[in-house]
């Protein structure tokens, strides 16, 4: 996101006076500065290797650094490579700010952990197991610290409540740091044993495996992305009147899953569901999906496919999982009136009744060949008057919420007419189908 809401902004700007504040005592430490300069580099290589080749982040440096070094120096290590690393998304400076005060104080905080419990001691001496509880408390406090803080980051930047914004973090982050955790323990064992920092920054070789294997399912998952875009690329020229219709689908589907709560896994899922809802109208005829006025009986049969031309098209696509259950379903009613199936109430997957009040929502805010867009709250007026009915309730709710709370601005995707007499169509007209 280029522009950073200004509270996010002094978010930051706290953060920094902290990491700053833990590197304060460097003044007066004595430190093993060779180790320190030896430690800072290698991170700053590896984290520039990690991001371009891997996408991923070069802890296992960081986290042997907190269980070799006085916590102040243990705070410089990540300094060098987190203000170099490269950034994708504006603004470059403050996230690279963001970035290194995030890691230092992560640091800071493992390295005084691990020092209070003596694990300076039985890393020097090689106490096994008795290095185990510091080292796993060091890596429980850099956890946290990262949790915490990329927790207030994103209530304050994407104005998320912050129970939700702190959701499922922990558990996703652990796991990961857990196994990076260990492979700074073996670091910082052998670094202190006889055979030296050599043997010890060996153990970032199986690392760096694991790395290439996780990047390898990376690349074929953005290829997957690319095969979506391409896909409603194709949707969005053949019916030319609901251009982005998809893309703000997928958006409101979000903004309906962060409300209910859900994983951060399955909001991505129900963007993808939302994306992809309307790619069956490949297998609908253009002068069907341009059609001015009301649509036939034996037309409205022929648009009725489109959920099932949709299913057959991404049943191959395996990482989209419930997604695809949505894009055969989002027409269903919860009285049992929608098609194709006629499934009603709970026998609707949930992905599907997410992305059945994203659709109709924009299907009413946008102009389309045969309706003029309404305004925000009437569609939302529109939309609680279905519940129960059309719509899930629990859905439209979170989506009022969620407007209420974020706004909605609505892209006008067709030419509107010079004396604007677009008709808007009265509820239930051509059975609510969405061209």
């Amino acid at each position: 996101m280029d522009t950073v809401p200004a509270r996010a902004r002094v978010y930051v700007a706290g953060v920094v006076v902290c990491a700053l504040l833990c590197l304060l005592p460097l003044g007066s430490l004595t430190a093993p500065w060779p180790a320190v300069v030896l430690l800072a580099a290698v991170y700053a290589v590896g984290e520039r290797v990690a991001r371009r080749r891997f996408a991923g982040t070069f802890y296992p440096v960081l986290l042997a650094g907190a269980l070799l070094l006085p916590a102040p120096a243990a705070a410089l290590v990540p300094l060098p490579g987190a203000l170099l690393a490269p950034v994708e998304r504006r603004p470059v400076l403050l996230r690279r700010l963001w970035r290194a005060a995030q890691l230092a104080v992560g640091a800071w905080a493992a390295a005084r952990v691990h020092g209070a419990l003596g694990g300076l001691d039985a890393v020097a001496d090689c106490h096994f197991p008795y290095v185990l509880l510091p080292a796993g408390a060091a890596v429980l406090a850099f956890c946290l610290v990262l949790v915490l803080l990329d927790g207030g980051i994103r209530a304050l930047a994407e104005r998320r409540p912050l129970r939700r914004a702190w959701h499922g973090l922990f558990l996703r982050s652990l796991g990961p740091l857990a196994v990076h955790g260990l492979a700074g323990l073996m670091m910082a064992v052998l670094w202190r044993s006889p055979y030296g920092p050599v043997a010890a920054l060996l153990v970032l070789l199986p690392m760096g495996v694991s790395w290439w294997v996780f990047a390898q399912y990376h690349r074929q998952r953005a290829a997957h992305q690319a095969t979506i875009r391409a896909l409603v690329q194709a949707v969005d020229i053949k019916d030319g009147y609901t251009r982005g219709h998809s893309e703000r689908v997928g958006q409101a589907s979000m903004m309906i899953a962060r409300e209910l709560g859900m994983s951060d896994e399955r909001v991505e899922v129900l963007r993808f569901a939302g994306i992809l809802h309307d790619v069956g109208k490949l297998g609908v005829p253009t002068r069907l999906l341009r059609k001015d006025g009301p649509l036939t009986p034996e037309e409205r049969r022929i648009i009725e496919l489109h959920p099932e031309y949709g299913h057959d098209i991404v049943r191959g696509i395996s990482f989209l999982g419930e997604a695809r259950s949505a894009v055969l379903h989002h027409h269903e009613r919860l009285d049992g009136s929608g098609y194709p199936y006629g499934l009603s109430g709970g026998q609707i997957p949930e992905p599907a009744r997410v992305v059945a009040v994203a659709d109709a929502f924009d299907a009413m805010t946008s102009t389309r060949s045969y309706s003029r867009a309404r305004p925000v709250p009437t569609a939302l007026t529109e939309l609680r008057r279905c519940a129960g009915t059309h719509f899930d309730p629990q859905m439209v709710e979170a989506l009022v919420r969620a407007v209420a709370r974020q706004g909605w601005h609505p892209t006008v995707t067709a030419e509107e007419t010079a004396a604007g007499t677009l008709p808007v169509p009265r509820s239930g007209s051509n059975r609510g189908v969405h061209r």
